[in-house]
């Protein structure tokens, strides 16, 4: 899989998923990806916005504010949606080995997920990750980027079934999930580009984001 594009191995991730997935599933997911397009509940920052600032905790429990981190240089802004997503993990590797040249552009890379600390530290020893993975509780920060949405029933019943338990996972009671979404963020704090996709089996690549960077 190494010399495969990210969105080559995404698509062989969605294939699988569709050749083993029992159909009922997949039709529960295509529908709550079809409910979030529609609703527009989770349409996302949009460019030429002002970031909303945050301060969050990292893998290693220590504060990052975003306006801080703004002062060093451009951010890229990663929600993805957690470690036991295969798309995300897929999605993080993939930005980690950009991370020299977004570095050499002068920017940095940060992702931020509902999952509690823990488990982005866990996620961040497996992946070899350099780069701040932050936690979210409750997805307050990810409302606030117009990202957050309530897992349907049905899908949280498909989720619980293969043991994932979002609100454990969490360490929150709510069932709620981000969009995923890219969105680079200059020194003023104007997001000057930004990619939602309420499909989460595809992302932005690599390749679009350095473009993008460039830009700046």
């Amino acid at each position: 899989m190494s010399n495969q594009t990210l969105t080559e191995q995404l698509e062989a991730v969605a294939k699988e998923f569709k050749a083993n997935a029992p159909i009922e599933a997949q039709i529960k997911i295509g529908q709550m990806i079809e409910e979030v397009q529609k609703s527009g509940i989770a349409s996302g920052k949009q460019q030429g916005e002002k970031a909303v600032d945050f301060k969050l905790t990292n893998a290693l429990g220590r504060d990052v504010i975003l306006f801080e981190e703004l002062a060093k240089g451009p951010v890229v802004l990663v929600f993805y949606r957690g470690g036991w997503c295969p798309y995300c993990n897929l999605q993080l590797k993939a930005y980690q080995k950009i991370l020299p040249e977004i570095q050499a552009i002068g920017a940095q890379l940060i992702a931020i997920s509902p999952q509690k600390p823990d488990h982005s530290l866990s996620l961040q020893e497996k992946e070899g990750l350099e780069f701040q993975v932050l936690s979210d509780p409750n997805g307050l920060v990810t409302a606030k980027y117009n990202l957050l949405f309530d897992v349907p029933r049905g899908v949280r019943e498909l989720m619980e079934g293969i043991g994932v338990n979002l609100a454990e996972y969490n360490n929150t009671s709510k069932w709620v999930l981000p969009v995923p979404a890219t969105f680079m963020i200059d020194e003023s704090a104007i997001i000057r580009s930004s990619y939602v996709n309420p499909n989460f089996m595809q992302r932005q690549s690599p390749e679009e984001i350095l473009r993008e960077l460039k830009k700046l």
